[in-house]
């Protein structure tokens, strides 16, 4: 079964992104840690607009990714980012090796 990849773009409400980003970290931390289908998850910072922040997730397969989805970490980011967050949105991918 092919791997699962997740290209995600954050737009953060402008002037938050420094508020967000260790929020975002922390959760990338867990999800390493906690999650086993979690294989990467990378954050980059745009240098051209503050408020985006892109995500390069991948994951063991499109499972892991569910499982990752509708998981404690992500549902606890939600919370914690509450009015930091203005749009999400991702590309589903799949990973070939």
């Amino acid at each position: 079964m092919p791997k699962f990849a997740l290209i995600g773009t954050i737009e953060v409400a402008p002037g938050r992104t420094e508020e967000f980003v260790p929020l975002l970290m922390a959760h990338r931390a867990r999800c390493l840690q906690d999650e086993p289908g979690t294989l990467q998850f990378e954050v980059l910072l745009s240098r051209e607009d503050t408020t985006k922040v892109m995500l390069y997730e991948v994951y063991r397969d499109e499972a892991a990714f569910d499982t990752h989805w509708n998981g404690t970490s992500l549902a606890r980011l939600r919370e914690e980012a509450t009015g930091l967050v203005a749009t999400v949105s991702g590309i589903r991918c799949t990973l070939m090796e």
